[in-house]
């Protein structure tokens, strides 16, 4: 058989390293190998991979992605590329926007012309928060901030049969997040200040790209909530990290959302975690719970760091 013609953007960001590894056949760092949702392991020919960063290809640049798209005529196109700069974003819009928005409505386009699959991403921040404990795919959107108004202007953009992922507080082994900061400061004696008013799931990118393989497969269309297992808040994070490596339960001061200084420029929903139950629903297995889930970025990420030394 052919393999599955991937075009993959923004696949030098943390999600993109790990699903290019993922579908040649290897688990990314901090991967779980046995994490199967679909219960079956990726095959090194099942996909023929096409990666695309930003400096190889400026989604904004309606032309040069049609063109790209038109050459390589891809069975399925994964958007990872995104503006994820929250608070810079108050700032940006117009570049927001034009990321997260008018890029995405130009891939639906250009993968309808080809008869390719789009799978992209959303996020959990096109919720406002209010609505008092997780939320479900048919939930009313309400963004506070432009990041979030510019995803859901992303997911109005495609068409019906284009899947939207919905995902939140992302992080992985390769790329910057919060956890190595929180890592660096536990192993450095330092101490931190995380919020516990703010109440999400977070996803691990090596366990997202495989829940996207298997939509890479079955194509479903429409929206999909994905994230780890369990509702959690920063300062649960920062307090679990920190004992993960050794440091007492003086290491992290719970704070609130309002005594951040300097305040954020973005408003954040005080509680966004997402329900993945349609995901179950669907037969595949859950994602693994997220302390498991950063048990395996801490061990990627020292084994990661040995390599590169």
């Amino acid at each position: 058989m052919n393999p599955t013609r991937v075009l993959v953007t923004g696949s030098a960001g943390q999600v993109g390293v790990d699903l290019v590894d993922t579908l040649g056949g290897s688990t990314p760092p901090g991967g779980d190998e046995d994490f199967l949702p679909d219960g079956r392991r990726v095959e090194s020919d099942e996909f023929a991979v096409l990666g695309l960063s930003r400096h190889d290809l400026d989604i904004t640049d309606r032309d040069a992605l049609t063109r790209a798209v038109s050459a390589s005529r891809p069975d399925v196109i994964v958007n990872l590329a995104a503006y994820t700069q929250v608070d810079r974003a108050e700032t940006e819009r117009e570049a927001c926007f034009n990321v997260n928005a008018t890029a995405t409505e130009s891939l639906s386009l250009a993968a309808k012309e080809v008869g390719a699959h789009l799978i992209t991403i959303s996020t959990d921040y096109v919720f406002d928060g209010e609505k008092g404990d997780g939320y479900v795919e048919d939930d009313i959107t309400n963004p506070l901030n432009v990041y979030g108004a510019s995803k859901r202007a992303g997911e109005l953009a495609c068409s019906e049969a284009d899947t939207i992922v919905r995902t939140s507080w992302v992080m992985g082994v390769r790329g910057k997040n919060v956890i190595h900061v929180i890592a660096q400061r536990a192993t450095s004696g330092e101490t931190v200040r995380f919020v516990d008013d703010q109440m999400g799931t977070a996803t691990m990118a090596s366990d997202l790209a495989r829940a996207l393989v298997t939509f890479i497969r079955v194509r479903p269309g429409g929206v999909w909530h994905v994230a780890n297992t369990g509702a959690t808040t920063w300062c649960d994070i920062a307090t679990f990290v920190g004992a993960s490596l050794g440091r007492d339960d003086e290491f992290v001061t719970a704070i609130a959302t309002v005594d951040l200084d300097p305040a954020p420029l973005a408003t954040r929903p005080r509680r966004s975690d997402l329900v993945t139950q349609k995901w179950a629903d669907g037969g595949w297995r859950a994602l693994p719970e997220w302390r498991d889930g950063i048990t395996r970025l801490l061990s990627g990420r020292t084994a990661n760091s040995e390599l590169r030394s």
